[in-house]
């Protein structure tokens, strides 16, 4: 049983950082129950919903929300949750009376959880985004890339997941750990531009001091100017990283290179950069990526072969500590944190939208004659009933 074991949390589906967040809880023990929309349920979550891992370890059911049965079945659940997740533009769910004040009205130590890209409020609250866009308005992305070169994106890693979906799960919890001891309820808003400038704090405090760090991308000590932290191309075409900023470690890179450690002296004097880099590149092109990691791996260089995500699941240390797990066939991440006592664990596999509607709706205290009525007047979408 995780350390939210006992905890009840609705979602309402949405994109990206939700269903992460709602993953992340449901894997930390919270009972977690999907709400989808009756379109996802008629669509079905395509060939092989089992597959979107975000997805996993949570019942879905499928509610019309703008029915006004739906909205009252929604109300009701409220009163039986610890906690309410939404992704939606900042007045949606007020629209649809759903928002803060009519569930908090139904259950006052309700915590609410509000995810978007720029916030409840601020001149670009209503604007549409996607995580590139929080990333680069929070000051991130301008820093991220090679010399020379424009801003790399970072995948979506740093705004959904990073600046979002964690922040969420960290907001959620808070609040439930303050309602131990004021028995009251509150909203989280969750933005990622929010989460993205906080988890910037080092880039914004090393930017005060020029001669450390220069503005131009590609320069500097953790953005692959230097030498010492960067990654280099291997005899086949592949990649390992470096991450030698200490002078101990990086002393002893150079040792396993056989390159001169005279370097070590001037490893902080940029001038020098990048004809240290050319010579540890030219010497990492000599071998294959795996005969580096025979040599490197293991010894205190700060070494890593660059992987790809299949790779990743086969590798000797991750599938000692159980970094990934495999369920119903499918390999994947495995929760995180670790417990000593109360281990998360995932719940399940990822269902299809409303394919758990009745039982999962039954579950949570909903009488089979309300879900009968609650068919008929089409406000629910079960894909376990063909609708």
């Amino acid at each position: 049983m995780g350390p939210l074991s006992g905890y009840r949390v609705l979602e309402v589906a949405g994109l990206g950082p939700g269903p992460f967040a709602a993953m992340l809880l449901s894997d930390l023990g919270a009972e977690v129950l999907r709400i989808d929309r009756p379109d996802a349920v008629a669509a079905g979550g395509g060939q092989s919903p089992h597959l979107n891992f975000m997805n996993r370890g949570r019942p879905s059911v499928g509610i019309d929300l703008k029915h006004p049965d739906g909205r009252q079945l929604v109300l009701e659940l409220v009163e039986r949750a610890d906690a309410l997740i939404e992704g939606f533009r900042p007045g949606v769910m007020e629209r649809l009376g759903l928002g803060p004040e009519p569930c908090q009205a139904r259950n006052p130590r309700l915590v609410y959880g509000r995810m978007t890209g720029f916030g409840q409020d601020g001149p670009l609250a209503h604007t549409a985004g996607h995580d590139i866009n929080y990333v680069a308005l929070a000051g991130a992305l301008d820093a991220i890339g090679r010399r020379g070169q424009p801003p790399t994106p970072p995948l979506n890693l740093l705004g959904d997941f990073g600046g979002g979906g964690v922040f969420l799960v960290l907001g959620l919890v808070c609040a439930l750990l303050e309602r131990e001891r004021s028995g009251q309820g509150q909203v989280v808003d969750a933005a990622m531009v929010d989460g993205v400038a906080v988890l910037s704090t080092v880039l914004h405090s090393l930017r005060l001091f020029p001669d450390f760090w220069s503005p131009e991308r590609g320069t500097n000590l953790l953005d692959s100017g230097a030498p010492f932290y960067d990654v280099y191309e291997t005899a086949d075409g592949r990649y390992v990283s470096v991450g030698a900023i200490e002078p101990q470690f990086y002393a002893a890179l150079l040792k396993k290179l056989e390159l001169p450690p005279s370097a070590v002296a001037t490893q902080n004097d940029r001038a020098t950069w990048p004809a240290q880099k050319e010579r540890i590149a030219a010497v990492f092109r000599t071998r294959t990526r795996d005969e580096w990691c025979a040599l490197l791996e293991g010894e205190d260089v700060c070494f890593a072969p660059v992987l790809s995500p299949e790779e990743a699941t086969a590798h000797a240390h991750n599938a000692a500590r159980a970094t990934f797990v495999e369920v119903e066939g499918a390999v994947q991440p495995a929760p995180a944190p670790r417990f000593s006592r109360t281990p998360g664990r995932v719940a399940g596999p990822a269902r299809a939208p409303g394919a758990d509607t009745d039982a999962a709706l039954g579950a949570w205290g909903v009488a089979a004659d309300r879900l009968a009525s609650l068919h008929a007047s089409g406000a629910l979408a079960a894909a376990d009933a063909g609708t």
